[in-house]
């Protein structure tokens, strides 16, 4: 499967087409994602990207139109990363309207919330929104059973294998830092914190059998619940 972000990154600059014709690309997010109500790109369709991306990259999803539809899925993420989901209100926080999309950043005052999204501008873009229009994080879970290789892990360690390990310990509610790929202190206070969840485990900061094991076992109870 893609990267979340990395997915929604490829999309940058598919536009509605103005008139009667919608873009084949926007038609096809719908039809690939089970949209059959979706017939023009007139209609709103920043949840529809946003499903479609989710699709693409093995996470959940809420298979619905309606950009609120996200605050009931995923984990709710008060230190948001670039490829978490970013939800806003629309005309008022108390109406059904909203608009989400990929959070990328925050500006340097924190008014802003930078966020990359369908039907942004009529196109899948990066736009600034008002922070005070922020109606919550979310960082998806997978869909599939969690997989992780056999190899231990360790402080100094780096790679695509640490990152997976990062984000399985994020959604656990632990707290490793960035998703940056690199075994740091961070990570290994982190998962020692993970392992003195469970009397059984070797509370040293390694990423061994024992430990990968029952990491895995909650990841999927999780993922299947």
């Amino acid at each position: 499967m893609e990267n979340l972000l990395q997915t929604a990154i490829n999309q940058i600059g598919v536009r509605e087409i103005p008139g009667g014709q919608s873009n084949p690309q926007i038609m096809r997010y719908a039809e690939e994602a089970g949209f059959p109500e979706y017939v023009s790109d007139e209609m709103a369709w920043c949840s529809l990207f946003m499903n479609w991306v989710a699709l693409k990259s093995g996470l959940e999803r809420t298979r619905s139109l309606a950009a609120r539809s996200w605050l009931n899925f995923g984990i709710p993420i008060h230190n948001p990363e670039p490829g978490d989901v970013v939800v806003f209100w629309r005309v008022s926080r108390d109406s059904w309207m909203g608009h989400v999309g990929v959070f990328m950043g925050f500006s340097a005052d924190l008014k802003r919330i930078y966020c990359l999204g369908g039907n942004q501008g009529n196109q899948v873009f990066v736009t600034a929104y008002s922070a005070e229009m922020l109606l919550g994080f979310r960082r998806l879970r997978p869909v599939s059973e969690v997989v992780f290789s056999q190899r231990n892990l360790k402080q100094g360690d780096a790679g695509q294998e640490v990152i997976y390990l990062q984000d399985a310990l994020k959604q656990l509610g632990f707290d490793p830092g960035t998703s940056d790929g690199f075994f740091g202190p961070k990570t290994h206070e982190a998962l020692i914190d993970f392992q003195s969840t469970n009397s059984e485990l070797t509370r040293l900061g390694v990423f061994d059998k024992a430990t990968r094991e029952f990491l895995t076992e909650l990841l999927n109870r999780q993922s299947f619940n």
